[in-house]
């Protein structure tokens, strides 16, 4: 069996999201965008509730501090406009071209971890970047 490496959950991970954007652009097909996401967020927020509050992980709250709040809080917004924005461009685009520019998400974080996060990035990691970039632009302009 494969150890649950975080490799192993970048992939599910990616294999989720995938899975997200086919479900949602057929979910999003005959209401407003924002109700979809109001909707999807609510289910989210049950599942991951029931999943901690099952391996009992809720009392862990007492031990957040103001800093760690603070910035689950701002990725947490982040997260719904990111949401808001993909469902919109869900609803006004074909999935096959919307999921990749999504992707640029990709790249960004890369940049951004270097820059604020002080991350390294070796040659393997730039040309990963633009490769992802170029991808990305290249199948919305085809």
């Amino acid at each position: 069996m494969m150890p649950m490496t975080w490799i192993v959950w970048a992939l599910l991970a990616a294999l989720f999201a995938a899975a997200t954007a086919l479900l949602a652009k057929v979910g999003v097909a005959h209401i407003d965008s924002n109700l979809a996401t109001a909707v999807r967020t609510s289910v989210v927020l049950v599942f991951t509730w029931a999943i901690a509050i099952g391996l009992g992980k809720h009392g862990e709250l007492r031990l957040l501090d103001r800093r760690s709040i603070l910035f689950l809080t701002l990725s947490g917004l982040a997260t719904g406009l990111s949401w808001l924005c993909y469902f919109r461009a869900l609803q006004l685009g074909p999935a096959s071209r919307v999921a990749p520019l999504d992707k640029l998400s990709v790249p960004l974080v890369m940049l951004f971890a270097w820059m604020l996060l002080g991350e390294k990035m070796d040659t393997a990691a730039i040309v990963g970047g633009l490769l992802i970039t170029i991808g990305a632009v290249v199948m919305v302009l085809s």
